[in-house]
Protein backbone atom coordinates (compact mmCIF):
# COMPACT_ATOMS: atom_id res chain seq x y z
CA UNK A 1 0.00 0.00 0.00
CA UNK A 2 1.22 3.47 -0.83
CA UNK A 3 2.71 4.91 2.34
CA UNK A 4 1.71 8.66 4.20
CA UNK A 5 2.12 11.51 2.27
CA UNK A 6 4.60 13.55 2.76
CA UNK A 7 4.65 17.86 3.10
CA UNK A 8 7.44 17.66 -0.06
CA UNK A 9 5.58 15.87 -2.07
CA UNK A 10 2.43 18.48 -1.64
CA UNK A 11 4.86 21.78 -1.77
CA UNK A 12 5.94 20.39 -5.20
CA UNK A 13 2.39 20.74 -6.19
CA UNK A 14 2.13 24.27 -4.17
CA UNK A 15 5.06 25.73 -5.61
CA UNK A 16 3.59 24.93 -8.97
CA UNK A 17 0.54 27.18 -8.59
CA UNK A 18 2.14 29.76 -6.74
CA UNK A 19 4.47 30.09 -10.31
CA UNK A 20 0.76 30.45 -12.02
CA UNK A 21 -1.51 33.37 -11.34
CA UNK A 22 -4.65 31.53 -12.33
CA UNK A 23 -5.95 28.46 -12.23
CA UNK A 24 -4.95 25.14 -13.46
CA UNK A 25 -6.75 21.74 -14.81
CA UNK A 26 -4.85 18.79 -13.19
CA UNK A 27 -3.12 17.70 -16.80
CA UNK A 28 -1.06 21.14 -16.60
CA UNK A 29 -0.12 19.88 -12.79
CA UNK A 30 0.87 16.92 -14.25
CA UNK A 31 3.02 18.24 -17.00
CA UNK A 32 4.90 20.58 -14.46
CA UNK A 33 5.99 17.99 -11.90
CA UNK A 34 8.18 16.49 -14.49
CA UNK A 35 7.89 13.30 -12.51
CA UNK A 36 6.29 9.66 -12.78
CA UNK A 37 3.36 10.45 -10.62
CA UNK A 38 0.43 8.59 -11.33
CA UNK A 39 -2.83 10.26 -12.59
CA UNK A 40 -4.56 8.69 -9.24
CA UNK A 41 -1.86 9.48 -6.67
CA UNK A 42 -1.59 13.75 -8.12
CA UNK A 43 -5.59 13.18 -7.35
CA UNK A 44 -5.45 12.04 -3.75
CA UNK A 45 -2.13 15.13 -3.46
CA UNK A 46 -4.86 17.40 -4.51
CA UNK A 47 -7.73 16.27 -2.53
CA UNK A 48 -5.45 16.39 0.36
CA UNK A 49 -4.30 19.84 -0.29
CA UNK A 50 -8.31 20.84 -0.96
CA UNK A 51 -9.10 18.86 2.34
CA UNK A 52 -6.73 21.43 4.73
CA UNK A 53 -7.99 24.49 2.61
CA UNK A 54 -4.31 24.87 0.86
CA UNK A 55 -5.89 24.77 -2.80
CA UNK A 56 -8.77 25.66 -3.98
CA UNK A 57 -10.85 22.98 -6.42
CA UNK A 58 -13.05 24.91 -9.52
CA UNK A 59 -15.43 23.34 -11.21
CA UNK A 60 -16.18 19.27 -11.59
CA UNK A 61 -15.66 16.85 -13.80
CA UNK A 62 -13.37 17.52 -16.92
CA UNK A 63 -13.43 21.19 -16.26
CA UNK A 64 -12.17 20.64 -12.40
CA UNK A 65 -9.31 23.27 -12.14
CA UNK A 66 -7.07 24.08 -8.88
CA UNK A 67 -5.64 27.03 -7.91
CA UNK A 68 -4.43 28.58 -4.72
CA UNK A 69 -7.11 30.55 -2.37
CA UNK A 70 -6.68 34.43 -1.85
CA UNK A 71 -5.28 33.94 1.47
CA UNK A 72 -2.90 31.07 0.69
CA UNK A 73 0.06 32.81 2.10
CA UNK A 74 -1.41 32.28 5.62
CA UNK A 75 -2.15 28.67 4.73
CA UNK A 76 0.23 26.88 2.82
CA UNK A 77 1.92 23.75 3.48
CA UNK A 78 5.60 23.38 4.21
CA UNK A 79 7.90 26.13 4.78
CA UNK A 80 6.04 30.14 5.47
CA UNK A 81 7.08 32.95 3.04
CA UNK A 82 9.70 33.96 5.22
CA UNK A 83 11.46 30.95 5.48
CA UNK A 84 11.38 30.03 1.83
CA UNK A 85 13.28 33.31 0.90
CA UNK A 86 15.49 33.13 3.78
CA UNK A 87 14.00 35.98 5.95
CA UNK A 88 13.69 33.31 8.75
CA UNK A 89 15.08 29.28 8.93
CA UNK A 90 13.63 28.35 11.87
CA UNK A 91 11.30 25.02 11.44
CA UNK A 92 8.72 26.78 13.93
CA UNK A 93 7.68 28.32 10.59
CA UNK A 94 6.85 25.31 9.37
CA UNK A 95 3.88 22.87 10.35
CA UNK A 96 5.17 20.75 13.12
CA UNK A 97 5.03 16.87 12.16
CA UNK A 98 4.57 14.32 14.98
CA UNK A 99 7.92 12.95 15.59
CA UNK A 100 7.94 10.38 18.87
CA UNK A 101 10.56 11.15 21.11
CA UNK A 102 12.12 9.25 24.18
CA UNK A 103 12.11 10.21 27.56
CA UNK A 104 16.19 10.82 26.97
CA UNK A 105 15.46 12.99 23.66
CA UNK A 106 12.85 14.59 25.70
CA UNK A 107 15.24 15.58 28.42
CA UNK A 108 17.81 16.21 26.23
CA UNK A 109 15.52 18.79 24.81
CA UNK A 110 14.72 20.43 28.20
CA UNK A 111 18.30 20.96 28.96
CA UNK A 112 19.10 22.72 25.51
CA UNK A 113 16.31 25.55 26.34
CA UNK A 114 18.45 27.04 28.49
CA UNK A 115 19.87 29.60 27.28
CA UNK A 116 23.72 29.61 25.48
CA UNK A 117 25.45 31.62 28.54
CA UNK A 118 23.59 29.42 31.37
CA UNK A 119 25.35 25.91 29.55
CA UNK A 120 28.25 24.36 31.04
CA UNK A 121 31.42 24.75 28.40
CA UNK A 122 31.81 21.26 26.61
CA UNK A 123 35.57 19.93 24.98
CA UNK A 124 35.93 16.81 22.66
CA UNK A 125 36.19 13.55 25.36
CA UNK A 126 38.17 10.78 24.06
CA UNK A 127 36.65 8.34 26.45
CA UNK A 128 33.39 8.90 24.36
CA UNK A 129 34.99 7.98 21.03
CA UNK A 130 36.85 4.73 23.09
CA UNK A 131 33.66 3.94 24.62
CA UNK A 132 32.10 2.25 21.61
CA UNK A 133 32.75 -1.13 20.81
CA UNK A 134 31.48 -2.91 17.73
CA UNK A 135 29.44 -6.24 18.79
CA UNK A 136 29.16 -5.23 22.49
CA UNK A 137 27.91 -1.43 21.73
CA UNK A 138 24.86 -0.56 20.33
CA UNK A 139 22.78 2.18 19.78
CA UNK A 140 19.93 0.77 18.64
CA UNK A 141 18.00 -2.06 20.02
CA UNK A 142 17.38 -5.63 18.55
CA UNK A 143 14.52 -4.51 17.91
CA UNK A 144 14.71 -1.70 16.01
CA UNK A 145 17.25 -2.58 13.79
CA UNK A 146 15.18 -5.41 13.26
CA UNK A 147 12.61 -2.92 12.19
CA UNK A 148 14.23 -0.65 10.02
CA UNK A 149 15.29 -3.91 7.92
CA UNK A 150 12.21 -4.81 7.46
CA UNK A 151 11.14 -1.53 5.90
CA UNK A 152 14.04 -0.72 4.04
CA UNK A 153 14.39 -4.11 2.11
CA UNK A 154 13.15 -3.74 -1.21
CA UNK A 155 13.61 -7.92 -2.00
CA UNK A 156 16.79 -6.75 -4.21
CA UNK A 157 19.59 -7.44 -1.53
CA UNK A 158 21.19 -10.36 -3.64
CA UNK A 159 21.87 -7.72 -6.61
CA UNK A 160 25.06 -5.95 -7.60
CA UNK A 161 26.00 -3.50 -4.80
CA UNK A 162 23.98 0.21 -5.95
CA UNK A 163 21.13 -1.50 -7.54
CA UNK A 164 18.19 -0.19 -5.90
CA UNK A 165 19.94 3.43 -5.45
CA UNK A 166 20.31 3.44 -9.68
CA UNK A 167 16.69 2.59 -9.90
CA UNK A 168 15.48 5.32 -7.53
CA UNK A 169 18.77 7.67 -8.58
CA UNK A 170 16.36 10.98 -10.69
CA UNK A 171 14.21 10.88 -7.11
CA UNK A 172 16.96 10.26 -4.45
CA UNK A 173 19.65 13.69 -6.00
CA UNK A 174 16.37 15.77 -5.42
CA UNK A 175 14.74 14.13 -2.39
CA UNK A 176 18.54 14.03 -0.47
CA UNK A 177 19.98 17.01 -1.83
CA UNK A 178 17.11 19.06 -0.90
CA UNK A 179 16.70 17.75 2.42
CA UNK A 180 20.35 17.42 3.66
CA UNK A 181 20.80 21.66 2.03
CA UNK A 182 17.48 22.58 3.70
CA UNK A 183 19.31 21.13 6.88
CA UNK A 184 21.98 23.55 6.83
CA UNK A 185 19.56 26.93 6.13
CA UNK A 186 19.60 26.25 2.18
CA UNK A 187 16.20 28.25 0.96
CA UNK A 188 15.86 26.67 -2.37
CA UNK A 189 12.44 25.02 -2.59
CA UNK A 190 12.09 21.17 -3.76
CA UNK A 191 10.88 22.93 -7.05
CA UNK A 192 13.94 25.08 -7.69
CA UNK A 193 15.89 22.27 -6.44
CA UNK A 194 14.62 20.10 -9.35
CA UNK A 195 15.35 23.11 -11.83
CA UNK A 196 18.69 23.61 -10.87
CA UNK A 197 19.86 19.40 -10.62
CA UNK A 198 18.30 19.09 -14.20
CA UNK A 199 18.37 22.14 -16.34
CA UNK A 200 21.10 23.97 -14.54
CA UNK A 201 18.91 26.73 -13.65
CA UNK A 202 19.24 28.98 -10.43
CA UNK A 203 16.64 30.39 -8.80
CA UNK A 204 16.33 34.14 -8.76
CA UNK A 205 17.05 36.36 -5.44
CA UNK A 206 19.43 33.18 -4.16
CA UNK A 207 22.47 33.40 -2.88
CA UNK A 208 25.00 31.50 -5.32
CA UNK A 209 26.53 29.50 -2.15
CA UNK A 210 22.96 27.64 -2.27
CA UNK A 211 23.29 26.38 -5.75
CA UNK A 212 26.71 25.28 -4.88
CA UNK A 213 25.54 23.70 -2.07
CA UNK A 214 23.37 21.47 -3.74
CA UNK A 215 25.27 20.95 -7.05
CA UNK A 216 27.64 19.22 -4.67
CA UNK A 217 25.43 17.44 -3.06
CA UNK A 218 24.33 16.22 -6.36
CA UNK A 219 28.06 15.51 -7.27
CA UNK A 220 28.72 13.17 -4.23
CA UNK A 221 25.31 11.27 -4.15
CA UNK A 222 26.08 10.25 -7.66
CA UNK A 223 30.06 9.73 -6.90
CA UNK A 224 28.20 7.24 -3.94
CA UNK A 225 25.98 5.47 -6.13
CA UNK A 226 28.51 4.97 -9.24
CA UNK A 227 30.88 3.71 -6.47
CA UNK A 228 28.46 1.43 -4.32
CA UNK A 229 30.65 -1.72 -5.19
CA UNK A 230 33.96 -0.06 -3.90
CA UNK A 231 33.23 2.46 -1.14
CA UNK A 232 33.18 2.10 2.64
CA UNK A 233 34.44 3.48 5.78
CA UNK A 234 37.96 4.37 4.32
CA UNK A 235 39.79 7.45 4.13
CA UNK A 236 40.01 7.75 0.19
CA UNK A 237 36.08 7.78 0.39
CA UNK A 238 35.17 10.26 2.88
CA UNK A 239 38.04 12.59 1.91
CA UNK A 240 36.42 12.58 -1.29
CA UNK A 241 33.13 12.68 0.03
CA UNK A 242 34.05 15.70 1.47
CA UNK A 243 35.82 17.50 -1.52
CA UNK A 244 32.61 16.89 -3.62
CA UNK A 245 30.79 18.20 -1.12
CA UNK A 246 33.09 20.94 0.25
CA UNK A 247 34.07 21.71 -2.86
CA UNK A 248 33.81 25.95 -3.68
CA UNK A 249 32.37 26.51 -0.48
CA UNK A 250 35.45 26.84 2.08
CA UNK A 251 37.28 29.66 2.83
CA UNK A 252 40.72 28.18 2.48
CA UNK A 253 40.50 25.67 -0.82
CA UNK A 254 43.07 23.74 0.57
CA UNK A 255 41.05 22.07 3.34
CA UNK A 256 38.78 20.69 0.48
CA UNK A 257 38.97 16.81 0.71
CA UNK A 258 41.64 17.13 3.97
CA UNK A 259 41.75 17.23 7.66
CA UNK A 260 41.35 19.68 9.40
CA UNK A 261 44.67 22.19 10.70
CA UNK A 262 43.03 24.80 12.09
CA UNK A 263 40.65 25.33 15.32
CA UNK A 264 37.24 25.84 15.14
CA UNK A 265 34.13 27.13 17.11
CA UNK A 266 30.54 25.53 16.94
CA UNK A 267 27.83 28.56 16.37
CA UNK A 268 25.35 28.53 18.84
CA UNK A 269 26.98 25.99 20.97
CA UNK A 270 29.26 25.64 23.91
CA UNK A 271 31.40 22.99 22.54
CA UNK A 272 34.68 23.35 21.28
CA UNK A 273 36.18 20.36 19.11
CA UNK A 274 39.44 18.98 19.07
CA UNK A 275 42.98 21.55 17.91
CA UNK A 276 45.67 19.32 17.41
CA UNK A 277 45.97 17.95 13.90
CA UNK A 278 47.93 14.89 15.12
CA UNK A 279 45.10 13.97 17.56
CA UNK A 280 41.89 14.85 15.13
CA UNK A 281 43.79 12.03 12.65
CA UNK A 282 44.53 9.75 15.01
CA UNK A 283 40.39 9.71 16.01
CA UNK A 284 39.85 9.85 12.70
CA UNK A 285 41.67 6.42 11.92
CA UNK A 286 40.13 5.04 15.03
CA UNK A 287 36.61 6.31 13.49
CA UNK A 288 36.71 4.66 10.40
CA UNK A 289 38.11 1.19 11.96
CA UNK A 290 35.21 1.08 14.26
CA UNK A 291 32.79 2.15 11.61
CA UNK A 292 34.14 -0.49 9.48
CA UNK A 293 34.08 -3.18 12.11
CA UNK A 294 30.37 -2.66 12.74
CA UNK A 295 27.74 -5.46 10.97
CA UNK A 296 24.77 -4.02 10.97
CA UNK A 297 24.43 -1.40 8.42
CA UNK A 298 21.86 0.71 10.53
CA UNK A 299 23.52 0.74 13.37
CA UNK A 300 26.99 1.79 11.13
CA UNK A 301 24.97 4.66 9.61
CA UNK A 302 23.57 6.01 12.95
CA UNK A 303 27.19 5.67 14.16
CA UNK A 304 28.73 7.93 11.93
CA UNK A 305 25.78 10.13 12.49
CA UNK A 306 27.00 10.92 15.88
CA UNK A 307 30.47 10.28 15.85
CA UNK A 308 31.64 11.73 12.77
CA UNK A 309 30.03 15.48 14.05
CA UNK A 310 31.40 15.22 17.43
CA UNK A 311 35.03 14.70 15.77
CA UNK A 312 34.83 17.74 13.73
CA UNK A 313 37.50 16.03 11.20
CA UNK A 314 37.12 18.70 8.82
CA UNK A 315 37.15 22.36 8.52
CA UNK A 316 33.32 22.83 7.80
CA UNK A 317 31.24 20.87 6.25
CA UNK A 318 31.11 18.00 8.73
CA UNK A 319 27.30 17.18 9.47
CA UNK A 320 26.63 16.96 5.13
CA UNK A 321 29.62 14.37 4.87
CA UNK A 322 27.98 12.47 8.21
CA UNK A 323 24.91 12.35 6.42
CA UNK A 324 25.88 11.21 2.94
CA UNK A 325 28.15 8.78 4.74
CA UNK A 326 25.69 7.26 6.57
CA UNK A 327 24.03 5.92 2.91
CA UNK A 328 27.18 3.66 2.54
CA UNK A 329 25.87 0.68 4.08
CA UNK A 330 22.82 1.25 2.51
CA UNK A 331 23.70 1.57 -1.30
CA UNK A 332 26.42 -1.51 -0.81
CA UNK A 333 23.23 -3.94 0.44
CA UNK A 334 20.69 -2.33 -1.72
CA UNK A 335 18.55 -1.09 1.18
CA UNK A 336 16.21 2.19 1.23
CA UNK A 337 18.71 4.99 1.46
CA UNK A 338 18.14 8.07 4.36
CA UNK A 339 16.63 11.34 2.63
CA UNK A 340 15.99 13.14 5.59
CA UNK A 341 12.50 14.24 3.76
CA UNK A 342 10.65 16.29 6.22
CA UNK A 343 12.97 16.28 9.09
CA UNK A 344 12.58 19.42 11.23
CA UNK A 345 15.63 22.16 10.72
CA UNK A 346 15.32 22.88 14.99
CA UNK A 347 14.81 19.31 16.00
CA UNK A 348 18.17 18.32 14.05
CA UNK A 349 20.03 20.83 15.13
CA UNK A 350 19.06 19.90 18.97
CA UNK A 351 19.82 16.62 18.57
CA UNK A 352 23.46 17.18 16.93
CA UNK A 353 23.71 19.84 20.29
CA UNK A 354 23.19 17.08 22.40
CA UNK A 355 25.67 14.92 21.23
CA UNK A 356 27.99 17.93 21.00
CA UNK A 357 27.14 19.10 24.55
CA UNK A 358 25.90 15.98 26.29
CA UNK A 359 27.42 13.41 24.71
CA UNK A 360 24.04 11.78 24.75
CA UNK A 361 22.72 10.00 21.23
CA UNK A 362 18.85 10.10 22.77
CA UNK A 363 17.57 12.68 20.27
CA UNK A 364 20.08 12.11 17.30
CA UNK A 365 18.80 7.91 17.62
CA UNK A 366 14.78 9.37 17.61
CA UNK A 367 15.30 11.63 14.47
CA UNK A 368 17.58 9.18 12.98
CA UNK A 369 14.39 6.07 13.39
CA UNK A 370 11.68 8.60 12.54
CA UNK A 371 13.60 9.81 9.03
CA UNK A 372 14.48 6.29 8.10
CA UNK A 373 11.24 5.02 8.92
CA UNK A 374 9.73 8.50 6.60
CA UNK A 375 12.53 7.44 3.79
CA UNK A 376 11.13 3.99 3.11
CA UNK A 377 7.61 4.59 3.34
CA UNK A 378 8.65 7.31 0.70
CA UNK A 379 10.88 5.09 -1.78
CA UNK A 380 8.20 2.16 -1.68
CA UNK A 381 6.03 4.62 -3.09
CA UNK A 382 8.18 5.25 -5.63
CA UNK A 383 9.28 1.55 -6.35
CA UNK A 384 5.82 0.61 -7.02
CA UNK A 385 5.65 3.09 -10.31
CA UNK A 386 9.27 2.20 -11.37
CA UNK A 387 8.36 -1.52 -11.53
CA UNK A 388 11.16 -4.34 -11.60
CA UNK A 389 14.72 -2.93 -13.05
CA UNK A 390 15.80 -4.33 -16.15
CA UNK A 391 19.31 -6.62 -14.88
CA UNK A 392 21.04 -6.02 -19.00
CA UNK A 393 19.77 -2.31 -18.51
CA UNK A 394 21.43 -2.14 -15.02
CA UNK A 395 24.77 -4.61 -16.03
CA UNK A 396 25.37 -1.76 -18.74
CA UNK A 397 24.24 1.19 -17.00
CA UNK A 398 27.48 3.05 -17.02
CA UNK A 399 28.04 1.92 -21.00
CA UNK A 400 25.35 3.06 -21.92
CA UNK A 401 25.70 6.31 -20.11
CA UNK A 402 28.66 6.99 -21.98
CA UNK A 403 28.04 6.02 -25.33
CA UNK A 404 25.16 7.79 -25.32
CA UNK A 405 26.81 11.15 -24.12
CA UNK A 406 29.09 10.81 -26.60
CA UNK A 407 26.43 11.43 -29.46
CA UNK A 408 24.67 13.92 -27.63
CA UNK A 409 28.16 15.77 -27.26
CA UNK A 410 29.34 15.29 -31.00
CA UNK A 411 26.58 16.43 -31.54
CA UNK A 412 26.20 13.25 -34.28
CA UNK A 413 23.14 13.22 -36.92
CA UNK A 414 21.20 10.04 -36.72
CA UNK A 415 23.63 8.37 -39.69
CA UNK A 416 26.42 9.31 -38.14
CA UNK A 417 25.59 8.19 -34.62
CA UNK A 418 24.57 4.39 -36.00
CA UNK A 419 27.98 4.02 -37.25
CA UNK A 420 29.79 5.17 -34.29
CA UNK A 421 27.39 3.28 -31.41
CA UNK A 422 28.33 0.36 -33.55
CA UNK A 423 32.34 0.43 -33.59
CA UNK A 424 32.01 1.73 -29.83
CA UNK A 425 29.61 -1.72 -28.85
CA UNK A 426 31.88 -4.11 -31.18
CA UNK A 427 34.81 -2.58 -29.04
CA UNK A 428 33.82 -2.35 -25.87
CA UNK A 429 31.02 -5.56 -25.23
CA UNK A 430 31.31 -9.06 -25.34
CA UNK A 431 29.91 -10.35 -28.74
CA UNK A 432 26.91 -11.97 -27.33
CA UNK A 433 25.42 -8.81 -26.07
CA UNK A 434 26.20 -6.57 -29.03
CA UNK A 435 22.66 -6.69 -30.44
CA UNK A 436 21.07 -5.89 -27.28
CA UNK A 437 23.03 -3.36 -26.42
CA UNK A 438 23.05 -1.64 -29.57
CA UNK A 439 18.78 -2.00 -29.28
CA UNK A 440 18.86 -0.40 -25.60
CA UNK A 441 20.92 2.53 -26.53
CA UNK A 442 19.20 3.28 -29.71
CA UNK A 443 15.70 2.97 -28.24
CA UNK A 444 17.55 5.39 -25.40
CA UNK A 445 18.55 7.81 -28.15
CA UNK A 446 15.20 8.15 -29.77
CA UNK A 447 13.29 8.99 -26.21
CA UNK A 448 15.37 11.70 -25.50
CA UNK A 449 13.63 14.68 -24.99
CA UNK A 450 13.98 17.68 -23.10
CA UNK A 451 12.74 16.40 -19.64
CA UNK A 452 15.39 13.70 -19.19
CA UNK A 453 18.85 14.40 -20.86
CA UNK A 454 20.04 15.68 -17.46
CA UNK A 455 20.71 12.00 -16.37
CA UNK A 456 22.98 11.64 -19.20
CA UNK A 457 25.20 14.46 -17.26
CA UNK A 458 24.44 16.62 -20.44
CA UNK A 459 24.50 20.87 -20.24
CA UNK A 460 21.14 22.23 -21.58
CA UNK A 461 23.23 24.11 -24.73
CA UNK A 462 24.74 20.44 -25.62
CA UNK A 463 21.31 19.25 -25.82
CA UNK A 464 20.30 22.25 -27.51
CA UNK A 465 23.09 21.60 -30.71
CA UNK A 466 22.52 18.02 -30.80
CA UNK A 467 19.02 18.45 -31.02
CA UNK A 468 19.58 21.10 -34.49
CA UNK A 469 21.19 18.00 -35.94
CA UNK A 470 19.45 15.21 -34.83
Amino acid sequence: MPGPLTEAELEEILEILRARSQSMPLAEIADALNASVSRRSLQTRLKRLVDRGSVQRIGGGRSTRYRLPEDAADQIAGPTQDARTGDGDSDAQQPQLHIPLSPGGLEIQSLLRTPLEGRTPAGFDRAFLDAYRPGETYLLTDHERAELLGLGRPNMMELAAGTYARMILDRLLIDLSWSSSRLEGNTYTLLDTRRLLAFSQEAEGKARWEAQMLLNHKDAIEFLVDSAAEIGFDRRSLLNLHALLASELLLDPTGVGRLRRIAVGIGGSTYLPLAVPQIIEDCFDQLLHTASAIEDPFEQALYIMVYLPYLQPFDDVNKRVSRLAANIPFLRANLCPLSFTDVPRDLYTQAVLGVYELRRVDLLRDVFLWAYRRSAERFAVIQQTLGDPDPFRLKHRLNIRQIVAEVIRGPLPRRDALVHVTQWTRAHIPQAEQEQFLEVVETELLALHEGNFARYRIRPSEFDAWQAVW
